[in-house]
């Protein structure tokens, strides 16, 4: 007997996607194990790097983590950092928005203030999506924590549109980041529009009733698998849980007292301090890929030219002030300060992936993540030598040390080529990138 990987409650519009259990699988692959799909997760900060800080001064397995790289320690097994790696259509003038904006394309954008949008070609995630999105319920995800910006910047009469853009279907169609966790949430589970307008208690009660109806299937697993269908139902409920508190909290006056209810058709209010958005869109594009509602994502963490505060890491000034920072010593500091916060959300989505069991491995030994900015040195806007973190272990993916590459000569491209390739698909050139780096 085999059963849908997705539970749906008749009529409610929810859904619930279960994780990659063998016990569901055994019909399926009578004749061998049954293996967990692979996914590919492409995570980019904003405002480049303090080069001294970042690059390893040796190389391979056994390298000395530099000052920012610090955070690694507990991944480094895990993790490849690859320096030397070039975007050489973004060496155009056009700072931080045509090296946001091609940073999963590696082509030329078109510099516009706004009309005729284009990052040159489809970008490397919506590439898988094309290949693995009729084989889940979600085609790939698009994430970002910051709103979309719009305007155009002075100095180069770019539109700032470009700086929260990194994902594009077409050259001229980009895919819109969603910054909403709950819209996320609601997504992956299968609700309705309708469903998704009504009250908030009424939700969490139709989210019960599936986890409820998941539930009935432990008979008829594995004892293996009865513990991981009971830690992921825990899991969406722990999510479910923390996404409705941090609503309660945004919907609260300045002095603390309860908002009156908002209208029913209006969405709920979102969390609005910046760590606890970031820290919701982990923990559902976790569950996203553990239910294998998707098997390709992109997250950008900030805009690029952001000017997020980072006052609880002791920086007065903004994140872009300081990426100019002059070689100032101050904005310098507080630029180290910053960088390292980054590589630390990275690392803690790896221990996410890792610490999830999935088949006989993890997540992340079934997921290869990419995080990465679209500039090294944010002061000179310079696309060359990027900051680029390679993590997981898919299809026999290299990983655990530090490996550098010529810079001038090695696009980023070649990266992305490598991660098509792992993924089945035939493809001689992605971008400008015609030679896999492994």
């Amino acid at each position: 007997m085999t059963f849908s990987r997705r539970r749906f409650l008749r009529g409610s519009g929810a859904a619930l996607p279960l994780p990659f259990l063998p016990s569901l699988q055994a019909a399926r692959f009578a004749s061998r194990e049954p293996v967990p799909p692979l996914r590919s997760v492409f995570m980019f900060f904003p405002n480049g790097i303090w080069e001294q800080d970042w690059t390893p001064v040796d190389e391979g397995p056994d390298y000395t983590l530099s000052p920012t790289l610090l955070p690694l320690e507990p991944v480094r097994g895990n993790v490849l950092v690859l320096t030397g790696l070039d975007k050489r259509h973004s060496r155009d003038g056009g700072g931080h928005q045509t090296a946001t904006a091609n940073f999963l394309t590696g082509l030329p954008v078109h510099k516009t203030s706004g009309k005729q949008l284009s990052a040159g070609g489809i970008s490397v995630d919506q590439l898988i999506a094309s290949h693995t999105g009729e084989q889940t319920p979600v085609r790939n995800l698009v994430l970002g924590v910051e709103p979309v910006r719009t305007g155009v910047d002075r100095p180069t009469g770019v539109t700032l549109l470009y700086t929260s853009l990194i994902s594009w279907e077409t050259a001229e169609r980009p895919a819109m980041p969603e910054s909403s966790p709950r819209v996320v949430f609601d997504r992956l589970f299968g609700r309705s529009a309708a469903a998704t307008a009504q009250s908030r208690k009424t939700n969490s009660r139709l989210l019960n009733l599936v986890l409820e109806d998941a539930r009935s299937l432990r008979p008829s697993l594995g004892r293996d698998d009865r513990v991981k269908l009971d830690e992921y139902l825990a899991a969406v409920e722990a999510v479910e849980s923390r996404i409705r508190f941090a609503e309660r909290a945004a919907a609260k006056g300045a002095d603390g007292t309860t908002a009156p209810p908002a209208n029913e058709v209006h969405p709920p209010a979102e969390p609005v301090d910046f760590r606890s958005r970031m820290e919701a869109m982990f923990d559902v594009l976790t569950l996203a890929i553990r239910a294998d509602s998707t098997r390709v994502a992109s997250m950008m963490l900030a805009n690029d030219s952001s000017v997020q505060s980072f006052a609880f890491l002791g920086v007065p000034e903004d994140h872009h002030s300081v990426s100019h920072h002059q070689q100032d010593p101050h904005k310098v500091s507080c630029y180290q300060k910053i960088n390292r916060w980054y590589v630390e959300q990275f690392v803690g989505f790896i221990q996410r992936l890792r610490n999830t069991p999935e088949g006989t491995g993890s997540l992340l030994d079934n997921t290869q993540v990419l995080f990465g900015s679209g500039l090294s040195d944010g002061n000179r806007h310079d696309p060359d030598n990027l900051p680029i973190l390679l993590a997981g272990g898919a299809n026999g993916l290299p990983s655990g040390r530090h490996i550098s590459y010529r810079s001038g000569s090695t696009p980023l491209c070649n990266l992305y080529l490598s991660m098509l390739l792992r993924h089945g698909m035939n493809v001689k050139q992605f971008g400008d990138g015609t030679e896999p780096l492994f």
